[in-house]
């Protein structure tokens, strides 16, 4: 006998993903895992440590330079990583 309310497995993570409130929490994640991909990997090389939290992403570095030449492109570097989620995710950065 068949089911007449049967979903596919993507509807139904989908639905778990959004009444759990995972969303938000996975898109930081694949900003996160993406930071090469975005940056480049110089920069990715130069990295020691990306957090993100409520809104705010703090981005460690290992060379004063890079966190310079970053400081200078912080908005457009928002800009970016917002536009890779799809949505505004990201509403500061702060470089140590």
């Amino acid at each position: 006998m068949r089911r007449s309310k049967t979903q596919g497995i993507s509807e139904v993570i989908k639905a778990f993903i959004k009444e759990s409130g995972l969303g938000p929490r996975l898109k930081e994640t694949e900003l996160i895992n993406s930071w090469e991909e975005i940056v480049g990997t110089m920069i990715s090389s130069r990295t020691k440590k990306i957090e993100i939290t409520k809104g705010r992403m703090t981005i460690w570095l290992k060379s004063p330079v890079v966190r310079n030449e970053l400081m200078m492109l912080r908005e457009s570097l928002r800009k970016n990583l917002n536009e890779k989620a799809g949505e505004e995710i990201i509403k500061e950065i702060v470089l140590k």
